[in-house]
């Protein structure tokens, strides 16, 4: 739908290998190389016509063990050892992933400095805006994930 009104407006699809298919991602392309839309409120009009939002969003939240934080704190904050036990990952790589989405402004990291000092994980408001994503996501496995190949025998 979103191609044949890009096409017939002359546009070209742009985006990571050509994969960002989303009428707010099909932009006529200009000399210069960079994205033009006709929405002043579009904050990616002035994007890499080589860069597309969802691979971006995909870099930053998209790594198996990431998507296992996010998930998990959906409902609660938790301890790092709490979510190393859920999420069946190793220290370094539990940590590696909190460092990163933290840094993204996705996690929130709270000290307690009372003995036994803890270290509290929690979502930012950035973060829970993610809920919707994994309900989606939840949906679409539902529909489309056979079960019996993710089953231990």
């Amino acid at each position: 739908m979103y191609r044949a009104a890009a096409e017939r407006a002359g546009w070209k699809r742009t985006g990571l290998t050509g994969s960002c298919q989303s009428e707010g991602f099909l932009a006529q392309m200009d000399e210069s190389r960079v994205m033009q839309t006709d929405d002043p409120d579009d904050t990616f009009a002035n994007m890499d016509p080589q860069a597309c939002p969802t691979a971006e969003s995909m870099s930053v939240i998209g790594t198996e063990w990431r998507l296992h934080v996010l998930h998990d704190l959906q409902d609660e904050e938790l301890r790092f050892n709490e979510l190393k036990e859920v999420t069946g990952a190793s220290s370094r790589t539990l940590s590696q992933s909190l460092d990163a989405l933290t840094e993204a402004g996705l996690v929130e990291k709270r000290m307690e400095e009372a003995a036994p000092v803890a270290t509290y994980y929690s979502l930012t408001e950035k973060g829970e805006a993610l809920g919707p994503v994994f309900d989606e996501l939840d949906a679409w496995a539902r529909e489309h994930v056979d079960p019996t190949d993710y089953t231990e025998d």
